[in-house]
Protein backbone atom coordinates (compact mmCIF):
# COMPACT_ATOMS: atom_id res chain seq x y z
CA UNK A 1 0.00 0.00 0.00
CA UNK A 2 1.20 3.66 -0.57
CA UNK A 3 1.94 5.90 2.19
CA UNK A 4 0.41 9.40 1.55
CA UNK A 5 1.86 12.41 2.59
CA UNK A 6 -0.02 14.18 5.43
CA UNK A 7 -1.54 18.09 5.75
CA UNK A 8 -1.61 20.12 8.13
CA UNK A 9 -3.97 23.52 8.12
CA UNK A 10 -3.55 26.23 10.08
CA UNK A 11 -5.50 29.98 9.90
CA UNK A 12 -3.36 32.53 11.23
CA UNK A 13 -0.89 32.53 14.35
CA UNK A 14 -3.91 29.45 15.66
CA UNK A 15 -2.17 27.48 17.72
CA UNK A 16 -4.95 24.85 16.41
CA UNK A 17 -5.42 23.49 13.68
CA UNK A 18 -8.13 23.21 10.90
CA UNK A 19 -7.12 19.76 10.50
CA UNK A 20 -4.76 16.86 10.13
CA UNK A 21 -5.38 14.88 6.50
CA UNK A 22 -3.80 12.66 4.47
CA UNK A 23 -3.28 14.31 0.88
CA UNK A 24 -5.39 14.54 -1.43
CA UNK A 25 -7.11 17.39 0.67
CA UNK A 26 -10.88 18.65 -0.22
CA UNK A 27 -12.27 20.56 2.27
CA UNK A 28 -14.84 23.91 2.99
CA UNK A 29 -13.38 27.17 4.36
CA UNK A 30 -15.55 28.89 6.87
CA UNK A 31 -15.35 32.14 6.41
CA UNK A 32 -18.14 33.26 8.33
CA UNK A 33 -16.08 32.48 11.80
CA UNK A 34 -13.48 34.82 10.74
CA UNK A 35 -13.78 38.62 11.09
CA UNK A 36 -13.30 41.07 8.38
CA UNK A 37 -9.66 41.74 7.37
CA UNK A 38 -6.47 40.28 6.20
CA UNK A 39 -6.07 36.30 7.35
CA UNK A 40 -3.16 33.85 6.01
CA UNK A 41 -3.77 30.71 5.49
CA UNK A 42 -0.71 28.10 6.37
CA UNK A 43 -0.62 24.91 5.27
CA UNK A 44 2.67 22.35 6.29
CA UNK A 45 2.77 18.69 4.22
CA UNK A 46 5.10 16.20 5.30
CA UNK A 47 5.72 13.51 2.74
CA UNK A 48 6.23 9.50 3.69
CA UNK A 49 10.19 10.30 3.74
CA UNK A 50 9.91 13.23 6.03
CA UNK A 51 10.51 15.92 3.80
CA UNK A 52 8.33 18.75 5.17
CA UNK A 53 6.97 22.06 2.66
CA UNK A 54 4.86 24.78 4.01
CA UNK A 55 2.75 27.16 1.88
CA UNK A 56 1.08 30.63 3.11
CA UNK A 57 -1.76 31.91 1.12
CA UNK A 58 -2.55 35.45 2.05
CA UNK A 59 -6.40 36.55 2.05
CA UNK A 60 -9.03 39.12 2.53
CA UNK A 61 -12.47 38.44 4.62
CA UNK A 62 -15.09 40.64 3.60
CA UNK A 63 -18.51 39.31 5.20
CA UNK A 64 -20.18 42.07 6.53
CA UNK A 65 -21.59 44.70 4.45
CA UNK A 66 -19.91 46.00 1.61
CA UNK A 67 -19.23 50.06 2.82
CA UNK A 68 -19.06 52.75 -0.30
CA UNK A 69 -17.58 56.35 -0.39
CA UNK A 70 -18.88 58.69 -2.69
CA UNK A 71 -16.49 62.28 -2.35
CA UNK A 72 -13.28 61.06 -0.89
CA UNK A 73 -10.60 58.65 -2.56
CA UNK A 74 -7.63 56.52 -0.42
CA UNK A 75 -4.77 59.01 0.69
CA UNK A 76 -6.53 62.72 -0.75
CA UNK A 77 -5.29 65.48 0.23
CA UNK A 78 -8.20 67.90 1.30
CA UNK A 79 -9.69 70.90 2.89
CA UNK A 80 -12.78 72.65 4.02
CA UNK A 81 -16.05 70.93 3.47
CA UNK A 82 -16.34 67.91 1.87
CA UNK A 83 -19.84 66.34 0.92
CA UNK A 84 -19.86 62.46 1.34
CA UNK A 85 -22.17 60.00 0.67
CA UNK A 86 -21.46 56.36 2.24
CA UNK A 87 -23.45 53.62 1.65
CA UNK A 88 -23.32 50.41 3.37
CA UNK A 89 -25.11 47.06 1.29
CA UNK A 90 -25.35 43.80 3.28
CA UNK A 91 -25.56 40.79 0.88
CA UNK A 92 -28.67 39.25 2.57
CA UNK A 93 -29.03 35.68 2.71
CA UNK A 94 -26.35 33.95 -0.18
CA UNK A 95 -29.14 32.07 -1.50
CA UNK A 96 -31.51 34.68 -2.47
CA UNK A 97 -30.44 38.13 -4.53
CA UNK A 98 -32.04 41.30 -3.26
CA UNK A 99 -32.35 43.87 -6.23
CA UNK A 100 -33.63 46.61 -3.70
CA UNK A 101 -30.49 48.37 -2.36
CA UNK A 102 -27.93 46.54 -3.72
CA UNK A 103 -26.46 49.32 -6.25
CA UNK A 104 -24.51 52.06 -4.62
CA UNK A 105 -26.15 55.53 -5.67
CA UNK A 106 -23.56 57.66 -8.03
CA UNK A 107 -23.60 61.02 -9.64
CA UNK A 108 -23.17 61.04 -13.14
CA UNK A 109 -19.47 61.01 -14.68
CA UNK A 110 -18.68 64.38 -16.22
CA UNK A 111 -17.52 61.96 -19.42
CA UNK A 112 -21.46 61.42 -19.97
CA UNK A 113 -22.34 64.54 -20.01
CA UNK A 114 -19.91 65.65 -22.61
CA UNK A 115 -21.01 63.01 -25.03
CA UNK A 116 -24.87 63.85 -24.59
CA UNK A 117 -23.70 67.44 -25.14
CA UNK A 118 -21.66 66.84 -27.95
CA UNK A 119 -24.58 64.49 -29.79
CA UNK A 120 -27.19 66.86 -29.06
CA UNK A 121 -25.00 69.25 -30.68
CA UNK A 122 -24.48 67.42 -33.88
CA UNK A 123 -27.53 66.54 -33.79
CA UNK A 124 -28.97 69.77 -33.99
CA UNK A 125 -26.14 70.69 -36.41
CA UNK A 126 -27.26 67.67 -38.91
CA UNK A 127 -30.89 69.81 -38.36
CA UNK A 128 -30.04 72.93 -39.58
CA UNK A 129 -27.82 71.91 -42.58
CA UNK A 130 -30.07 69.26 -43.72
CA UNK A 131 -33.56 71.34 -43.30
CA UNK A 132 -35.55 72.73 -46.13
CA UNK A 133 -38.52 73.77 -45.92
CA UNK A 134 -41.20 73.19 -48.46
Amino acid sequence: MEEKSSVVIFIDDGEQPLGVFTSPVNFELDTTRLTDGEHVLRIFSKDPSGKEGIRIVPFKVRNGPDISVDGLKNNEVVDGIIPLTVSAYGKGDQKIFLIEGSETPRSIPIWVWILSLLFIGWGLFYLITQWKPD
